[in-house]
């Protein structure tokens, strides 16, 4: 028996192993009717819609120094995968800008609006000073006052 996906007007999508001819199933979340919906098959192997945006090198030992022959390949399976977006907006994944790639970001790019984790006071670069961006100055501590004698 085949594995059919079927959708209902909820919007739940859901696979079913069920026989060709079989009416098809309710809805596993609200019990409403579902309609069988196109599947993409194989023919003996898998689909590769190419690297998004985020996994494509970012820097030049990232594209073994510019090597032509590489940056060509790169090229073109880049505006392949461009069309594909522009056919399927679904495929884009996260279209902010990046703002760090390398460093600790070198496997998750820092992009735009995400929180910076484990950063240090001031703006952030590691050695926990703040260079004046963080307001006015603490005062320093005051040494408690001296005991046992009188005024």
């Amino acid at each position: 028996m085949p594995i059919y996906v079927f959708k209902c007007e909820c919007g739940l999508r859901f696979e079913q192993l069920t026989s060709f001819d079989a009416a098809p199933p309710g809805c596993p979340e609200c019990g409403g009717a579902t309609r069988k919906i196109p599947a993409g098959f194989s023919l003996g192997g898998q689909a590769d819609a190419g690297l998004a945006k985020e996994q494509m090198p970012q820097t030049w030992r990232g594209t073994y120094e510019g090597n032509r022959e590489y940056v060509t390949g790169m090229r073109r399976q880049w505006d392949r995968r461009q069309r594909l977006e522009a056919k399927h907006p679904e495929l884009a994944g996260d279209q902010r800008p990046i703002v760090a790639h390398e460093g600790r970001y070198h496997g998750a790019p820092l992009r735009a609006g995400d929180p910076v984790i484990g950063g240090t006071a001031g703006h952030g670069h590691g050695h926990g000073h703040g260079h004046g961006h963080g307001g006015p100055a603490a005062a320093p501590p005051s040494s408690p006052p001296a005991s046992g004698g009188s005024d």
